[in-house]
């Protein structure tokens, strides 16, 4: 069988100690290896070189999702400590969760503030959906979000393993957040600064896109092979200023997985606003996106598998390899990558 085909071929050993739990400052010191797929060149640089390192004629596409206060503690109504993760709103004012601990059907959970929320359903996917009530009412998706700020915690990825301070409500959010939804960093963008922005706007254009990152870009690929993994979905918008952008003849650096993913569905698909499941991988190439800046990704992970679409499989590990032999930092809160 093709082994770009199978899971376990997307592996890779990472020592512990390359595993980012705090960023860099400024967020523009990262490290940033540079690929360029034309002379098969590999360069070591910083983040804040990129200005000189891209094409003249490059536009670039950021995500601006704003990352909520996702995380929530709490106890069940019979006592039990409880932990609840948002992850995207579903109609009617309900809400897909995560939630550590069992759970029934009916189940109460109180948080503070009075915030409490009824688990309605359980999936075999792990999720559940609840609703939101405060004060006897049913909370719509924009006063959970203002009740969240105020009482939860910012979602670091599982494998920063300690609790969120006052400085990650900083760090793990990107300088373009605009749009309420991501439980999850578009994370190549953390690495800019107010400055870098400006060096880059005065050479380049540059567009803003929306894509809400769900809990799933943190789930592995369970399947055996990569083409049987049921890939979640998560919601996006790409307003008329970027799909004009998208529809030019125009090379395109996309800042990260997400960018990538938004635009490469609205290329197979045209569409402008909806929910995003679009797996990229080495048989389901990029069509659009010239450019991919992004961090380093989990092993067996949909995201490494998306960098391979690019640069293919072997010739991805071969990079990652290079990176940890070089002390690259690794994952949300670590280096970066361009490839050209």
């Amino acid at each position: 069988m093709n082994p770009d085909l199978l899971t376990e071929s997307y592996d890779y050993p990472l020592p512990p100690e390359r595993i980012a739990t705090h960023p860099v400052h400024p967020a523009d010191a990262a490290r940033l290896l540079i690929y360029n797929r034309v002379t098969q060149q590999v360069m070591h640089r910083t983040v804040r070189d990129l200005p000189d390192l891209l094409p003249p004629d490059t536009a670039i596409l950021f995500n601006d999702t704003r990352v909520i206060k996702a995380r929530l503690f709490g106890r069940k109504s019979t006592g039990g400590k409880i932990e609840l993760l948002l992850n995207k709103p579903l109609p009617d004012n309900r809400y897909s969760v995560l939630i550590r601990g069992k759970v029934a059907p009916g189940t109460e959970l109180r948080f503070d503030e009075g915030l409490t929320a009824v688990v309605e359903a359980l999936h075999a996917d792990g999720s559940r959906t609840v609703r939101f009530e405060h004060s006897g009412r049913v909370l719509p998706f924009g006063e959970l979000v203002e009740l969240c700020d105020r009482i939860g915690h910012i979602p670091l990825p599982p494998y920063i393993e300690r609790p969120d301070t006052p400085g990650d409500a900083r760090d793990y959010q990107n300088p373009f957040a605009a749009h309420a939804g991501a439980v999850a960093a578009p994370t190549a963008s953390l690495h800019f600064t107010p400055e870098l922005i400006e060096r880059l706007q005065q050479r380049f254009t540059t567009q803003t896109l929306t894509l809400h990152v769900g809990a799933g870009t943190f789930k592995p690929v369970e399947a055996e092979r990569i083409d049987r993994h049921p890939m979640h979905s998560e919601y996006f918008r790409i307003p008329v200023e970027a799909t004009e952008l998208i529809r030019s003849p125009r090379p395109l650096l996309a800042v990260g997985t997400t960018v990538t993913r938004t635009v490469e569905y609205f290329a197979r698909t045209g569409r402008t606003e909806g929910e995003c499941d679009l797996f990229l991988h080495p048989g389901n190439p990029p069509v659009r996106v010239d450019h991919l800046m992004t961090n380093f990704h989990l092993p067996k992970s949909t995201l490494i598998m998306l960098v391979s679409a690019f640069v293919g499989r072997e010739r991805t590990l071969e990079l990652y390899r290079e990176a940890i032999e070089e002390g690259y930092r690794f994952y949300s809160y670590g280096d970066a990558m361009l490839i050209l």
